[in-house]
Formats: C-alpha cells, structure tokens, sequence
C-alpha cells in the first residue's frame, strides 16, 4: 500500500515544481449516472488518487506552496450519520488531517466562501482544466471573484495552467510501493488468463469466460482496470470489440485482452489461445511471428533508448515475418517506408501504465522520441489482425487475430516483465489445453 508519508511527499514535490506565487486545485473525479437513480461504481479521479489516497466523491484538494498557514487543505463531505445510513461512512473534515496528513479540511459546502481567498497573491493556478465543465465554470468564477476582492490591496491570478504539465511528470515515474502495487495487480491479471486456460472450449461463449476473468479479479480485492475484450474468431481482428457475446467455435482463435486495478494500479495484458487447444498451421505462423516481434520489443525497453524503438524493432520482425509468409510483397524497407504492414498491424506497440491504464507522460520531449529511464512502466503489445473479409489474401489466413501483449517496467539494468507468468510460448499453451483436457 501507499503510506500517508508518501502521499505528502508527492504534495511536497508538486508545490516545489509549482513555485510559492501558484496554487494548484484538484477535484475528485464527479459521480455518474448509469440510468434514472443507478450510479456507476466510483472511481476517483486518479491525479487526486495519486496525491492523496483518497476515495469519496464531492471533494476537493487545494495547494498554496509556501503559505504560511495550512498548504495543504482538503475540502470533503461532512459526516452525516442519515446519508452515511445509505451511503456508507465518509471521512469527514474532522478527520481528514489526521488520517490523511494535510494540513488542514472544511466542508466541501463550504468551498464557495473559502476557496477565493485560498488564491489572494497568487500569479498561477494549476488546474485540470477540460474534464468536468461544470466545474471550469466554477475556477473560473473563483479567480474572478477574487480579483474583485483584491482589487488595490493584492495580486490575484493572471494565469490558468493546466496541471498535467507538472503533476503528470511525477507519476511518470513509479515509486517502490507503486510498484509493488502493480505487481500485485499483474499477479492476480495472470491469475485470470491462467483460468481461461483452463475453461476455453468449443460451445463456450465469450461471455462465460468474461464471466470466469470477472471472478478472478473479484475474488482477489480487484476490480476490471477497463472493459475487457473477449473475442473469438474474427471478432479478434476488432480491436475495441466490446460485445462479448458469441459462440466460440472449435477452430477459432480467443483473444483476450484483460487487466485488473489493484488499489488503484492498472494492469493490461493479452493473450490470443485455440479455443479447441492447438493452433493450425496458419495460425500458429501468425501467432510465432507475433510473439517474435514482442520479444524484439521488449529487448529494447531499456535506459538510454527512446521510446519509438520498440515499435521499430516490432514493425521490423512483423513486415519481414509477412513478406516471408507472402501477406505483403516488396523489399523490407519500402514495405516499412510506405506503411504497407498497416494492413495487418495498424497500431502502436505500446503505452504507459500506471493509475490509468493509458497513463500519463508525455511521449516526445523537445520534439524527440523520450528516453527510456528506471520506474517508467509501460505495455508491449504488437498484433496482426487480418480480417475475415480481407480479399487480398488466401482464405486460409483470414479471420486470424492475434496480439500478445505484457506489462514492463524500466529497469536501471534494463527491464522486468511483470506479466510473464501468464504463458505465451505456443506449445506451453497448448500443452496445459491438452493437459485439461484428457
């Protein structure tokens, strides 16, 4: 688990980048309505997450580095014994210092009052500008109330800076305990595929085993880090297919690509098995060449190369592996040069990982691929999809989807897998199919 010591850390390290003339403003994540009074599951806002660790809605975290009373104020819910009787127990102001560590907490009723005098002398705010547009309008009427207080007596805000600027810097960077904490959710994510092993059959469907991968992660304190994708036969060639509704039928591959939140941590993995338990011989040269160039990826996650390298080295292995099985034509470099592979692998190989599945960080610094450095995680995830109705090539490749995908942290000597416990290797897979089976 994260420890209050380091939540107030991160907040140390956030005003030190902000500067003491700023003041940052950072609101939990708003409920939603699924229909009529039905809410979706809460999930909080993960750059509030990140600085504090905390879970209620209706609440908000303000920053006024170098103040010389409380510079860290939480606004949250009061307590409220009826609501609580219905919604569960809050926190609460009167103990939000204590158990989280800021310096001080109000009413979240009472932010309209507070919050204007929170910005008197200060040239910037960071804010997270963009995501809920009711609550712009809010910051903005903040900042103009008070300039109209200030007016001849202080400096009120002439600047509104998006926070992703400088926050999304810090959570680029995993700490000890984050990792930790992915691991974990890595760990129970392999757990899931392990089980899918185990159940895939002809005469399933794609939501029985979405059903037994729910159950995994349920059963271990977790909950899905995002849909998951279940698709069997040329549903795997639909990248965001998000049915999960059909029959699998013997012969077919099952992709599938699923991750569980562990206290906040993403996971993301797939993994692309026979649903009868042995690939064909077109499938499994599909599926070689996937893992061929997976494995180039990875080899390339390491300090001191650039982020652009291992979708270098995958586009490399997969247009080569396609021209040599007669799917694309051409010498290699004009294939690559010309984009002709995007045909069959039209995405990037990756992504960061971290509190969201599609984390923050920037990709380019200064207009250049950024440099890989020690606690960036992130996917490796190259595939070729080749479509049930793609005409240009033989029957027998069509319908075939495959993409293998794993979780990877930067290390100081290069990189770990957090994910290699859920197996890929073609023959182990089909090996404890088989195993299942007799």
């Amino acid at each position: 688990m994260i420890t209050q010591t380091e939540y107030a850390r991160r907040r140390k390290q956030l005003m030190a980048m902000a500067g003491e003339r700023s003041a940052l403003v950072i609101p939990a994540a708003p409920e939603r309505i699924r229909n009529n009074d039905a809410h979706y599951p809460y999930r909080q806002d993960s750059d509030l997450l990140y600085l504090t660790g905390f879970a209620e809605p209706e609440a908000v975290l303000v920053l006024v580095p170098g103040r010389s009373a409380a510079q860290s104020i939480l606004f949250c819910r009061d307590r409220d014994p009826r609501r609580e009787q219905w919604d569960g127990p809050r926190l609460g102001p009167e103990q939000a210092p204590q158990a989280l560590r800021v310096d001080d907490a109000f009413p979240i009723d009472d932010i309209d009052d507070i919050l204007p005098g929170l910005l008197e002398d200060r040239e910037r705010i960071y804010y997270p500008f963009g995501r809920d547009a009711e609550f712009d309008l809010r910051v903005i009427g903040w900042i103009n109330r008070t300039r109209a207080q200030v007016k001849g007596r202080a400096e009120a805000p002439q600047a509104l800076t998006a926070l992703g600027h400088i926050l999304h810097e810090l959570r680029l960077f995993k700490s000890r305990a984050e990792l930790r904490l992915m691991a974990k959710a890595a760990k129970i994510s392999v757990q899931a595929h392990q089980r899918i092993l185990e159940v895939c059959k002809p005469g399933s469907s794609e939501f029985e085993i979405e059903a037994e991968i729910l159950h995994v992660f349920g059963k271990h304190r977790s909950v899905p880090a995002y849909e998951p994708i279940v698709g069997g036969g040329s549903n795997a060639c639909v990248l965001h297919y998000r049915a999960n509704r059909a029959a699998l039928n013997d012969g077919d591959l099952l992709l599938v690509d699923a991750g569980a939140e562990f206290e906040g941590y993403a996971s993301d993995i797939t993994r692309t098995i026979p649903v009868n338990g042995a690939f064909s011989k077109p499938q499994r040269a599909i599926y070689e060449l996937v893992l061929a160039a997976q494995q180039a990826a990875i080899a390339e996650v390491k300090p001191g190369n650039h982020w652009d390298r291992p979708h270098q080295a995958a586009v490399r292995t997969i247009s080569a592996g396609l021209i040599k099985l007669g799917l694309l034509k051409g010498e290699l470099d004009e294939v690559i040069a010309e984009g002709e592979y995007q045909r069959f692998f039209m995405h990037k190989t990756g992504h960061w990982l971290g509190l969201d599945v599609h984390d923050v960080g920037d990709y380019r610094v200064g207009g250049e691929p950024r440099v890989f450095e020690p606690g960036m995680v992130l996917t490796v995830e190259p595939g070729i999809y080749i479509g049930a109705d793609e005409k240009r090539v033989t029957k027998r490749w069509r319908g075939i989807g495959v993409r293998i995908e794993d979780d990877v942290v930067v290390t100081k000597d290069g990189n770990q897998v957090l994910t290699d416990g859920a197996p890929k290797d073609p023959d182990e897979i089909e090996r404890i199919m088989a195993a299942r089976a007799a």
